[in-house]
């Protein structure tokens, strides 16, 4: 009898370190995710940072070709100072972020109407930098999509789901764009503005 109690006795306290070792396990891999989420969200900030950083030089070189052109000027200016303000949400980096493709994109094609600007070599080299930097936030979004995506998995699935609702993790939200960014860009369209 002895025996066996000792025998159920080991095995609730075997049972009991697995449960433990489970949870702890199962907590430490939501850390991670949680904090790989918030390493995406530093690389997507750093690289619309950059992209903010070429505003100005992007700007002066266009100025002395795009000399009329204030209010577009002044409305980079304004995003670009709202982009360096502080911490913002992923929500606000994007609107800022739309925002600012949306006013760039009008100033390069405004550009393609002053020859003598789309072939200095500042210009060329601001416009290979632009897209550059664009092609690197695209890779960022995708870092932390990918992150996110793992993280709301974990969310999900049990046990982690349990472990999550004990600690209070909520889902996140993934990079999205609006309909309009989605919609088919028309070459003729923009050759005949």
């Amino acid at each position: 009898m002895l025996h066996v109690m000792g025998s159920i006795f080991f095995i609730i306290i075997a049972l009991l370190v697995f449960i433990v070792l489970v949870f702890i396990l199962t907590y430490n891999s939501l850390v991670n995710r949680k904090n790989q989420i918030a390493n995406a969200e530093g690389s997507v900030d750093a690289m619309l940072k950059k992209r903010f950083d070429l505003i100005p030089n992007l700007v002066d070189t266009c100025k002395v070709y795009l000399s009329h052109e204030k209010d577009v000027f002044n409305h980079l200016a304004e995003l670009r100072t709202q982009s360096t303000g502080g911490k913002m949400d992923i929500t606000q980096m994007e609107n800022i972020n739309a925002a600012a493709t949306k006013t760039v994109g009008n100033l390069l094609l405004m550009a393609e109407n002053y020859p003598e600007l789309k072939s200095s070599n500042n210009f060329i080299q601001l416009q290979a930098a632009w897209n550059e930097t664009e092609d690197q936030i695209a890779a960022s979004r995708r870092f932390y999509n990918s992150a996110v995506t793992e993280y709301n998995n974990a969310m999900q699935m049990f046990p982690s789901n349990i472990v999550a609702g004990i600690f209070g993790y909520k889902t996140k939200q993934v990079f999205s764009v609006e309909e309009i960014e989605k919609a088919n860009v028309s070459a003729k369209n923009l050759f005949n503005n």
